[in-house]
């Protein structure tokens, strides 16, 4: 008594009865063949086994290490890839290619006295591994939402302030002029033009996160403390982290009202800004002995329509980090505003 084979696509498999012996040994021959087979198209299609992460000696995923986020990627999807989340090997090449050759020194233009030559930049050379065509992977376009109308309006009135007061004092210059905060540095946190490294560091309470650009090392504590209270407002906000699995999960709330719309200022800036109220949700994930993922979510009703999501790789690099020591070098922000007095009293 043999079955005949059916529904191989499905897993099953039934015999009729049949009268011939030869027959079922043959149907039994060829089911072991599609047997064989299936199984063997199973485990070529399996996923492929999630990375596990090295452990600290408390027994958390191991995130320690010098990282850099610089790649020719860009924030925002450009409009010549509307529609496509993804590049091909071919395009990827191209567009690094693109981007060797964009960051060449050329010298200052007539009146300039010149900046930083590209011996100090750190666009990156790479795009990123998963080949998206922005960092933005939500929206689905890789758009940073619309603003709203009341951070239209805002940005309309300090236009205006700079406009007419922009040389004033130092309280009127950029806050990442005055050496007191970088979008580098987060949260969240972006490539920008140069020193795009970053040293994470644990202990069994705490991850801390040192941004090379800049003079910040954010404590994240992990012992499920509250938020401070909503009077108390820094710079880089207040950060909370637990783990999901591998994953640290790090919330971020009471903003100073300082950093909203400096995110854009250049050269420097990579996105608007966001509202004193926002939240910002951070993952870090080790996907590889030389890669972490980082994603974050801004939640800021105030400032966009919607959130939206951002995820890139941090990939392994040697160190050391050197000390920035920004404010100790910076002669730019008394240069413009001696510049400043001195063109007034030429008006005079």
């Amino acid at each position: 008594m043999c079955d005949r084979i059916e529904n191989i696509s499905e897993g099953k498999v039934s015999f009729p009865r049949s009268k011939s012996f030869h027959g079922c040994r043959r149907h039994r021959s060829l089911l072991t063949a599609v047997l064989l087979l299936s199984s063997a198209t199973l485990i070529a299609q399996a996923p492929p086994k999630a990375y596990a992460p090295p452990r600290t000696v408390w027994g958390d995923p191991d995130l320690q290490g010098i990282f850099t986020n610089a790649t020719v990627t860009p924030l925002e999807r450009p409009i010549e890839f509307a529609g496509k989340e993804f590049l091909t090997e071919k395009e990827v090449a191209e567009w690094e290619a693109l981007a060797a050759k964009s960051h060449t020194d050329e010298p200052p233009r007539e009146g300039e006295t010149g900046t930083y030559n590209e011996f100090w930049d750190d666009h990156g050379t790479k795009a990123v591994s998963t080949r998206r065509s922005s960092l933005i992977i939500d929206p689905p376009d890789g758009r940073i939402p619309p603003l709203t109308k009341a951070a239209q309006k805002l940005i309309a009135e300090r236009a205006e302030i700079r406009r007419e007061h922009g040389f004033d004092g130092p309280e009127y210059r950029p806050i990442n002029e005055r050496c007191l905060w970088r979008a580098s540095t987060g949260p969240p946190i972006f490539p920008v033009a140069y020193n795009n490294t970053y040293l994470i560091t644990q202990t069994s309470g705490y991850v801390v996160i040192l941004s090379e650009m800049i003079h910040d090392a954010r404590l994240i504590p992990l012992d499920g403390r509250p938020h401070l209270p909503q009077t108390i407002r820094q710079y880089l906000g207040d950060s909370r982290g637990q783990w999901e699995g591998n994953t640290l999960v790090v919330e971020t709330t009471n903003f100073n009202d300082q950093t909203r719309l400096e995110f854009g200022r250049p050269p420097f800036g990579s996105i608007r800004g966001i509202d004193e109220k926002a939240r910002v949700i951070e993952r870090f994930t080790r996907t590889a002995a030389n890669t972490l993922i980082y994603e974050f979510t801004i939640d800021d009703p105030v400032t966009y329509t919607k959130p939206w999501t951002v995820q890139m790789p941090w990939v392994k690099t040697d160190g050391p980090i050197f000390e920035y020591a920004c404010h100790e070098g910076n002669y730019a922000l008394k240069n413009v505003l001696s510049g400043a007095r001195a063109a007034e009293n030429n008006a005079r």
